[in-house]
């Protein structure tokens, strides 16, 4: 990079770190083709008196790591002004002035499914979120999410596991994971994948770089997938910001009695498309990707191995659950069976993925444990 592009370059970054400012001040300072070098060297006169005063003095410190962060391989700095900032998120009415990238920068140039959805996920929703992400991964789209524990997580190792795509939009710094202990899935994910940040090296995990990182989210996605939400989550922003944005939502239905459900049904009320398969999704989806000339494809379903048989004191069990979540006291007094019993049985079709364990030490049967 010559020095002219780092001046450049270093200028942004110092513009992104204004404080106080945002995207909607900075987007049509920079957005008619004025230097960032220039916007520092001569302010415009009508810039608000915090900005001129930081343009004065700007935290040049800050910025060094900034573009040490830049000279690792693979790290990037997309500006708004480029013609390849993606042209979806470019729509939104508050896009992003920049976009620090980690990763294969490619991806943000194909289409990409967002799968959001509880941070407290019960274990049929990781593994709904899982399922969703292999088969959309093998039709040949991106699967973006958030890099959350639970939902988030599950849909970014489905996908990885499917040998698919996946992008993760962080809420901090490119320097920081977080959660921490998502670590090892971040670096996975940049392997072959993307993490996108709109924020500076150095910037932790403050509660109101989420709904920004969730704006991207829906920004990025042709739609939304909520697996499991309760009624006040951060999954509902991501989805109706979705919505304002024009594009699809999905939400899947679960029990009324779940409380990670009501987000979910309550979407569908607003409008979201209620979803079973992801067939349903890709036919919801196909006039989009033929607009943009491309075509989903089916994956390939392979052979389904032969289920053994279940043992018919834990298949009266099982029907005694039905499929809404139960304690093991009510499969006490459906079925007649002792406590202990019951407890046994049910951690054997937990292991043979036959149940999940909720919170409240309640079960749910899950959709393979049918005849």
């Amino acid at each position: 990079m010559d020095s002219a592009a780092t001046d450049e370059t270093a200028a942004w970054c110092a513009l992104l770190r204004a404080p106080g400012v945002g995207c909607q001040t900075l987007n049509p300072m920079l957005a008619g083709g004025t230097p960032a070098t220039q916007l520092i060297e001569r302010p415009p006169a009508d810039l608000p008196s915090a900005l001129r005063k930081y343009l004065q003095a700007p935290d040049w410190s800050a910025v060094e790591a900034d573009m040490a962060w830049l000279e690792q391989p693979d790290n990037y700095l997309l500006r708004i002004i480029d013609s390849d900032y993606p042209p979806l998120l470019r729509e939104l009415s508050n896009p992003p002035s920049a976009l620090f990238l980690h990763g294969d920068p490619d991806l943000l140039a194909l289409p990409q499914m967002a799968i959001v959805g509880s941070r407290n996920a019960s274990t049929s929703g990781q593994g709904n979120a899982t399922d969703f992400a292999a088969f959309l991964a093998t039709s040949g789209l991106v699967v973006s999410s958030g890099l959350a524990t639970g939902i988030d997580a599950a849909a970014h190792r489905g996908a990885l596991q499917a040998g698919g795509l996946t992008l993760a939009v962080a809420g901090t710094g490119p320097d920081r994971v977080y959660p921490a202990h998502n670590r090892s899935l971040a670096h996975d994910i940049a392997a072959d994948g993307l993490l996108v940040t709109e924020f500076p090296t150095g910037t932790p995990p403050l509660p109101g770089n989420f709904p920004r990182r969730n704006r991207i989210l829906a920004g990025l996605s042709l739609g939304v997938l909520v697996v499991e939400a309760a009624l006040q989550s951060g999954s509902l922003i991501t989805a109706r910001q979705a919505a304002d944005a024009g594009r699809e939502v999905f939400a899947l239905p679960g029990s009324i009695h779940n409380p990670l459900a009501r987000g979910c049904h309550a979407l569908i009320r607003e409008g979201a498309k209620l979803v079973e398969t992801g067939e349903h999704i890709l036919e919801e989806i196909a006039p989009l990707l033929r607009g943009a000339g491309l075509r989903p494809r089916t994956p390939t379903s392979a052979p389904q191995a032969e289920r053994p048989a279940i043992d018919p004191a834990h298949q009266k069990l099982l029907d005694a659950m039905g499929f809404d979540p139960v304690t093991t006291d009510q499969l006490v007094e459906l079925t007649g069976m002792g406590a202990a019993e019951v407890s046994s049985i049910l951690l054997l079709l937990e292991l043979q993925g036959h149940v999940s364990s909720a919170m409240g030490g309640q079960f749910t049967r899950l959709g393979n444990s049918l005849k």
